[in-house]
């Protein structure tokens, strides 16, 4: 039994953890190309407005490899979490639903317009629809995100006679207070991961010493927005979410600091390895008292540590959850260093010759990902042992009659097609890049 569970969570975890490499480029993406499409209309350049088609044909490679691997995971509900399915469908049923029928919808029909339709729309028609798909893209974000939070924070239900979770008020289901906070925290860290990989590919444009009137429109669009974004990533979102864990889940927030033992005046450990055997963080680099005032806005505030809850209720990888959390900080902190220091040369005039900033912007390209997917496992790490919290635990809701060996064997399967799934994503954003936002024409000589 325990293998078993163990394998169904690996699965879920492989498939949602690659499926988010792709929403969240597009979702941070749309706001940017919206930008971009304002600035050619208003402009009338067409620099511009090449520079938007050429992030909507990356927009719809994401789109398209995105629906590919995540359709497998609603199935995924049924087949390796039944148990799950049948007691929260009531509920979670709505969110996932409307995300397919109206999000989803409105998002993929308006990118083909927006892709196909230039030369049969007005200007202005063609705006809006970029508009669209923006707004379906966020849409779509928002009620992945209000499922989730339900999981993390639920409310709007009642039990069933049968035990099953049924939908009581839709409106708290979709104003819970956990999704609003964890929703603008996941959206601004999409616009991070579409900033940097926009800057990133300016940056090698300019490096390369091609494309170069968009490579600096890119820079420019990437830098500002990831600059802005990077900052709100930290405050409000960052410490608005933060806030919900100490206030709904306080036993997540001890394991996620290594807090061992409660106490007045809880520090802030910066960095550091948690000894759960020995219950302390060993070589710790602490800031005093600071743990409290992020928490509680007093400096003396009481945080309650792990010995305030029975074990049986701690997060079941501390160590995992710990450094997914501090990856995630750490990253976040370094993201704003990066984005000011290049808003400051470009506001100087001073960052397209910048040769050294180019580099750390063109190789800074893979962590906003790796952030985000620490930010994801730090959510869903906490969570544990509960799938919905403080209702049903993990061990009771995956698929009882699915074997450990049927779920590695689709495991594997499932790895091999993501492996070839990746490898065409990477031929046809490279093939894109080379091809450039304006082929050979604007080469620069």
């Amino acid at each position: 039994m325990e293998s078993a569970l163990l394998v169904h969570r690996l699965h879920f975890a492989f498939t949602i953890t690659f499926h988010y490499l792709f929403p969240q480029l597009t979702m941070g993406l749309a706001p940017l190309i919206v930008v971009l499409k304002t600035l050619g209309l208003r402009r009338n350049d067409e620099i511009y407005n090449q520079a938007a088609r050429f992030w909507t044909r990356i927009f719809g490679i994401n789109f398209v490899i995105g629906v590919v691997t995540g359709i497998p995971m609603e199935f995924q509900f049924g087949t390796n979490w039944s148990h799950f399915s049948r007691f929260a469908g009531g509920v979670i049923g709505q969110t996932l639903a409307m995300e397919g029928m109206f999000a989803f919808f409105l998002e993929s029909a308006f990118l083909g317009l927006f892709l196909y339709g230039e030369k049969k729309l007005s200007p202005r028609a063609h705006w809006w629809s970029a508009v669209a798909v923006f707004l379906g893209s966020w849409l779509s974000g928002y009620f992945i995100i209000v499922t989730d939070a339900w999981m993390q924070n639920p409310v709007g239900y009642e039990r069933a006679p049968d035990g099953s979770a049924q939908l009581s008020s839709f409106w708290e289901l979709v104003l819970n207070p956990w999704a609003w906070w964890q929703y603008a925290h996941n959206m601004s860290g999409a616009v991070v991961t579409g900033a940097f990989v926009m800057a990133s590919v300016g940056a090698f444009y300019l490096l390369s010493n091609k494309y170069s009137e968009h490579g600096q429109i890119f820079l420019r669009t990437g830098v500002v927005a990831g600059c802005i974004f990077s900052i709100l990533q930290l405050f409000p979102t960052g410490d608005g979410q933060g806030r919900m864990v100490t206030r709904y889940q306080p036993v997540t927030l001890a394991a996620m600091e290594a807090l061992f033992t409660s106490q007045p005046g809880a520090p802030l450990v910066i960095i550091g390895q948690p000894d759960v055997e020995a219950r302390k963080i060993d070589n710790p680099l602490l800031v005093p008292k600071a743990l409290s005032f992020l928490t509680y806005r007093r400096w003396e505030a009481n945080v309650e540590g792990l010995d305030s809850f029975p074990e049986r209720l701690w997060p079941q990888n501390i160590p995992l959850l710990y450094y997914s959390y501090h990856i995630m900080v750490g990253l976040g902190t370094i993201f704003i260093a990066i984005m000011v220091v290049s808003a400051f040369l470009l506001w100087r005039g001073r960052l397209f010759d910048a040769r050294w900033m180019l580099w750390v912007l063109l190789l800074s390209l893979p962590f906003p990902y790796i952030a985000n997917t620490a930010g994801w496992m730090t959510a869903e790490l906490g969570r544990q042992p509960w799938l919905v919290y403080g209702l049903m635990l993990t061990a009771d809701g995956y698929s009882k009659t699915v074997s450990a060996g049927n779920g590695m064997f689709t495991l594997l399967g499932f790895m091999g097609m993501y492996l070839v799934l990746g490898v065409l994503f990477l031929f046809l954003v490279h093939r894109e890049i080379e091809h450039g936002p304006a082929g050979a024409a604007a080469l620069s000589h």
